[in-house]
């Protein structure tokens, strides 16, 4: 049986980190048989991709540019990693996927929905998740609990205005694909820990 796929998204500070760590340390305990990967990244060749991306020296880099590297990272860690996962039937967990194409360089960038439904078609078409989960924290309230930007982080460090188009990005894709979900993470990232987990039984993703 093929596994299922969940992606994560969300706005710098939002915890998906955390999240994702309590997360896996459930699963282990359950003995779940999954895999944990990241985007841009998960694979020798997307994490090369992702040192340029982030690289806080290369501010000459444009949207187009940016948005075209997101996507050859996604494709050689779908093929690489991903597939032979599901195929092996795997659950598999990946921090962020397509809808931050979508939210950071669609909506943020403005380079709009279309440009990045072309240049992500392969992923979408061939790698649609079973479940997103939205982690819902605005931005201001995220950097405020992370006591600011990381400045070492190209995109992070591009500041609020910027990160508010993110969410609002985030939002409007939330209204447009029924597999996303917000979960409120407002409250201690162990309530939050239940609300995932409560989200991923109820969408018979774990038991």
């Amino acid at each position: 049986m093929r596994g299922k796929f969940v992606t994560f998204e969300g706005c710098e500070g939002s915890g998906k980190s955390t999240q994702l760590r309590l997360l896996g340390e459930y699963l282990k305990e359950s003995g779940a048989d999954f895999l944990m990967t990241r985007e841009p990244g998960g694979s020798a060749v997307s994490e090369e991709i992702r040192e340029i991306i982030l690289n806080p020296s290369n501010t000459e880099m444009c949207a187009e540019c940016e948005a075209l590297l997101y996507a050859a990272a996604r494709i050689q860690h779908l093929k690489e990693i991903v597939e032979p996962a599901l195929a092996a039937g795997k659950l598999v967990i990946c921090d962020r996927y397509v809808d931050s194409s979508f939210a950071y360089q669609g909506a943020a960038r403005g380079l709009g929905a279309e440009f990045i439904e072309d240049i992500n078609s392969f992923a979408l078409k061939n790698y649609p998740p079973d479940l997103t989960v939205f982690l819902d924290i605005s931005p201001t309230a995220a950097f405020e609990r992370k006591h600011g930007a990381d400045k070492n982080d190209r995109i992070e460090a591009l500041g609020l205005e910027f990160h508010e188009k993110v969410y609002k990005g985030y939002k409007s894709l939330l209204q447009k694909y029924p597999r996303i979900a917000a979960v409120d993470c407002g409250g201690t990232k162990y309530r939050t820990a239940e609300n995932i987990k409560n989200l991923l039984r109820a969408k018979a993703i774990i038991k």
